[in-house]
């Protein structure tokens, strides 16, 4: 049996031998090619780039001043406005609030980048003063939540209407019915609105109430230019 058994593997052995020596001498198989059939391409050229104009970053990159509504011909300076070149620095954008000093900080833990201004006088005693204020949002959406925090106090007030601001998404505006003794008394509108990361604040102040189609058109235009 052993020698069955031995007689059995040799064979197995001088098999597998055998066929190691016939592949050897066969001539090798060519291999297939490794690059793939070339695939035909699209005809045309593609997609221009953008232009500055059209290109957001590139626009919100720039001259902030730029963004803001142009003053319309036949108004004058608004006197209100402590900007002798149109920017203001965070100290100064601080400062337009009622507590300057918790306003500094927390524009300063929002990533507070720069701000501009712009306005005029109307016909009559209408005062028109608009803020672009940018953001670096490296950590959060801080032209959201400041967009958010200067309309709340409005969205409160019972003898206040508001209105979507037409082109935003979240943006509204704001038409006081009575006088507010901390705007000297008048009569004042304003607006709130962000794109990306700037946010936009719009004031309207007169000695009789407001339109409301002024402040529309006006919040309009400015969020068009963003």
């Amino acid at each position: 049996m052993r020698r069955l058994t031995l007689a059995v593997a040799l064979g197995l052995v001088a098999g597998a031998c055998a066929g190691y020596l016939v592949q050897a001498g066969r001539t090798p198989d060519k291999l297939p090619p490794l690059s793939q059939p070339s695939l035909a391409q699209a005809q045309g050229h593609g997609p221009a780039p953008l232009s500055a104009a059209q290109d957001h970053q590139v626009k919100v990159d720039g001259d902030l001043r730029k963004l803001l509504l142009k003053r319309p011909g036949g108004t004058r300076a608004n006197p209100a406005i402590e900007s002798d070149d149109g920017w203001l620095d965070l100290s100064a954008y601080a400062e337009l609030y009622t507590k300057p000093d918790g306003a500094f900080r927390d524009l300063v833990g929002d990533e507070f980048r720069r701000a501009a201004v712009t306005g005029w006088i109307e016909s009559g005693d209408r005062t028109v003063e608009i803020r672009l204020i940018q953001f670096r949002q490296v950590e959060s959406q801080a032209a959201e939540e400041e967009a958010f925090g200067g309309r709340g106090w409005a969205a409160d007030d019972a003898h206040t209407r508001s209105w979507p601001v037409p082109g935003t998404g979240d943006g509204e505006f704001f038409v006081h019915d009575r006088p507010e003794s901390r705007f000297g008394s008048g009569y004042v509108a304003e607006a709130h609105a962000y794109r990306g990361d700037i946010a936009m604040e719009m004031w309207v102040g007169d000695t009789k109430p407001v339109s409301p189609a002024r402040v529309r058109e006006l919040a309009r235009a400015q969020m068009e230019r963003l």
